[in-house]
């Protein structure tokens, strides 16, 4: 192997001290693997007090108002708050789901109508079923739907911990039973709903349960389902409830810990809900777990965890959440509870409004990309029209395309401010994007960089990838409910990179490097472009793979390949199958690598890398990789406008990658030539696109989004090539006249 080769080599070992450093300091200031037989260790600091969990459904903080709801009022005013995802293994979570999923501390939830065991959210929620001589009916249809559901969940864990650690647990009200029955679906601690008798009910254990009933809205309810009888509307319901609420603090008994959560949705939508806390380790001020690593966020697998962690118990490895504890700590006084009112219903509000928004944009993106290559097409052929209007086409073609790339940077920007606010969600947000799309394209276009070739090709990559990057560094509250980022609601990710995320982030890292390298090699200096393009490269890796910042098992060993062929090809090594072997191990080495040592972290500060690890050791890999798989064949053959530009993206660059010389490439040739690191640079991205959509789950979603920033840089660099061409032909002609 070559010495140039041995540098290259050498660069991408350092993105593993890069990844890994910060990973091994803090594995060697946290406690080893957890102990033996599946259990995560309890904190010191565990709470010794009595834990009581109010369960109900249906309410969100919309519901809440000092006058209406008095007993959650006082949960806020005077405890810590937060937005809960409530998604379990259908669109909308019904209050058996609710209540499986606290049983099983994971995504749980009862077959719907069909032969396969799916419920569509027309269909109607069955009733929680009412505990009967101590045992939970239809128990085992339950555990078989969970065990077919494959998200590793197994119901009754919530029980069953506790019980083997001499624990016991009492459960007041039908979905209470459910959630405190053991793995056999017993429930030895069961009464149903007295107020004249909760003081007695809520000291008999250590973990007490509580259904104090759910919200059913009638104008959301499935066709078939009718509202509970007499239940009223829904400020009715939110009433009833919080009165039961009221009357479990009332009987509560002192120094114990008061956890009330909405565990489920109140009809066909889904929402986020509402967790308040209260007590000892429950003062004023916001939630927040380091599961979602979002304050003011969490999930309803942390419900569980909290559960046993206040019972002092160990925690089984196998649960996904994380303890809820009290984050920003606030004032105690209604003008700062208002406040908070406001943070709460602004997340709820922003993940309800943007949701139904995301198919209708990405619908829009698509067509919008499918006619700038028909417009591409068209102005590439040289003998259309006069020069006159061909060389006004290509403009207008050139400027379309940079700021049509502007977009996916400007959905992240757009939640700077609260669109969601106003009285029309859809025409606020659309402002709030083309402001950010006017600006970034003013950027572009108005700076000296902007005549030149690869300028605005820079600049929207560099921009893009500082917004995305910085996101991801600062916590990620730009994509949490943003366009092309993360929807609480689903609850499949909260914080890092996604595919969509990491698809924008690798893709505009890639042309960057495009554009960088080819300044130093037109100036022959191909060892600068090389480290230039190692430097911003790594960079890249590092914010996508650290544990603490994308923590994304799929992205770096889709982007190294690429970063890899690209160094070599500006250096001019030609890759061989066996340079390409040594590429594939080190990368699939710094993958688990990253993996083990975030394994040896403690518990609460592993990312999904670390746990996954784990899983191949522990059992549970092969349903996380078929359940992936399950979601990536799905969105492919589901969503058939995604379906549609993925092939066309690929092939409209395969096709011209492979043939310099077809129809449509003369334009690209030529900017080869004016630009020469671009053709190696397309390589490298389709490399790191095509690795993208093999290895992740919802992979599709990565060539997609990615053609939605890197095709229009493209065609606007390939474009202005022939602009320049034009204009060049007019002037001669001009001369030739005169």
């Amino acid at each position: 192997m070559t010495r140039r080769a041995l540098l290259c080599l050498a660069g991408l070992l350092a993105t593993v001290a890069a990844v890994l450093v910060p990973v091994a300091a803090s594995s060697a200031a946290s406690p080893a693997s957890p102990p033996s037989g599946g259990y995560a260790a309890v904190p010191a600091a565990a709470a010794t007090n009595p834990v009581i969990f109010v369960g109900t459904g249906g309410l969100t903080w919309s519901d809440v108002d000092e006058k209406g709801t008095p007993a959650l009022w006082s949960l806020l005013r005077d405890g810590s708050t937060a937005a809960l995802s409530v998604r379990s293994v259908f669109t909308n979570t019904c209050p058996i789901d609710g209540w499986l999923s606290l049983s099983a501390g994971n995504r749980a939830g009862a077959d719907g109508p069909g032969r396969s065991g799916a419920r569509r959210t027309t269909d109607p929620c069955d009733p929680v079923p009412v505990v009967d001589s101590g045992v939970v009916p239809g128990w085992n249809d339950y555990v078989r739907s969970a065990d077919a559901k494959k998200f590793d969940s197994t119901l009754g864990t919530l029980g069953e911990t506790l019980a083997s650690n001499n624990q016991c647990i009492q459960a007041v009200g039908p979905g209470a039973g459910v959630g405190a029955a053991y793995s056999s679906g017993a429930v030895p601690r069961y009464a149903p709903y007295d107020a004249t008798k909760l003081t007695g009910l809520l000291s008999a254990c250590r973990v007490t349960l509580v259904d104090v009933g759910s919200l059913r809205d009638p104008d959301d309810l499935p066709r078939g389902e009718a509202a509970p009888e007499g239940a009223g509307d829904r400020a009715a319901q939110a009433a009833a409830i919080d009165k039961r609420i009221g009357e479990v603090l009332a009987a509560a008994p002192s120094g114990s810990d008061v956890v009330v959560a909405s565990l489920s949705d109140a009809g066909q939508s889904e929402r986020l809900r509402l967790v308040a806390a209260k007590g000892p380790h429950y003062g004023p001020g916001t939630l927040t777990s380091k599961s979602t690593r979002q304050t003011g966020l969490v999930q309803s697998a942390d419900l569980t965890v909290t559960l046993l962690e206040s019972a002092g118990v160990p925690v089984p490895s196998s649960l996904g959440g994380k303890s809820l504890t009290r984050g920003t700590a606030d004032a105690n006084s209604e003008s700062a509870a208002r406040d908070r009112l406001r943070g709460l219903i602004d997340f709820d509000q922003a993940s309800h409004e943007v949701h139904p928004l995301v198919p209708t944009f990405f619908n829009g993106v698509v067509y919008t990309q499918l006619a700038i290559y028909l417009l591409t097409a068209v102005v590439w052929r040289r003998d259309f029209g006069s020069t006159a209007l061909r060389l006004r086409l290509l403009r207008i073609t050139r400027r379309v395309a940079i700021v049509a790339s502007t977009i996916p940077a400007s959905t992240f920007l757009a939640n700077l401010i609260p669109w969601w606010r106003f009285p029309v969600p859809l025409l606020a947000i659309v402002a709030s994007v083309g402001l950010f799309v006017t600006i970034i394209s003013a950027i572009a276009f108005l700076g000296p960089w902007g005549r030149r070739l690869t300028g605005p090709l820079a600049v929207v990559s560099l921009v893009t990838l500082l917004v995305l990057g910085g996101d991801v560094m600062l916590g990620g509250r730009l994509q949490i409910s943003s366009l092309m980022g993360l929807q609480p609601v689903v609850g499949g990710r909260f914080y890092g990179m996604g595919n969509v995320t990491f698809a924008l982030f690798a893709t505009s890292a890639l042309l960057l490097c495009i554009a960088v390298s080819s300044y130093f090699v037109k100036r022959g200096q191909r060892r600068r472009a090389a480290l230039a393009t190692l430097a911003i490269g790594l960079a890249a890796v590092v914010v996508d793979g650290y544990p603490g910042w994308g923590a994304d098992g799929g992205g770096p060993p889709a982007l190294l390949p690429g970063l890899a062929y690209l160094v070599l090809a500006i250096l001019g090594i030609r890759m061989t199958w066996k340079r390409g072997a040594i590429i594939a191990g080190v990368t699939a080495g710094l993958f688990l690598l990253v993996g083990f040592l975030d394994s040896l972290r403690a518990p609460d500060n592993q990312s999904h890398l670390g746990r996954f690890f784990d899983s191949l050791f522990t059992g549970g890999a092969w349903d996380i990789v078929s359940r992936k798989l399950d979601q990536n064949l799905a969105i492919l053959f589901g969503n058939y406008r995604l379906a549609l530009l993925v092939p066309i993206a690929l092939v409209f660059v395969i096709y011209i990658l492979a043939r310099p010389t077809s129809w449509g490439s003369r334009a690209l040739q030529r900017s080869y030539e004016a630009c020469p690191t671009l053709r190696p640079g397309l390589i490298a991205l389709l490399v790191m696109l095509t690795i993208g959509f093999a290895i992740n789950d919802s992979g599709v979603a990565i060539p997609a989004n990615g053609a939605f920033i890197a095709v229009p840089l493209i065609i606007a660099v390939s474009v202005r090539v022939l602009e320049d061409e034009a204009r060049s032909l007019a002037t001669t002609r001009a001369q030739r006249r005169g």
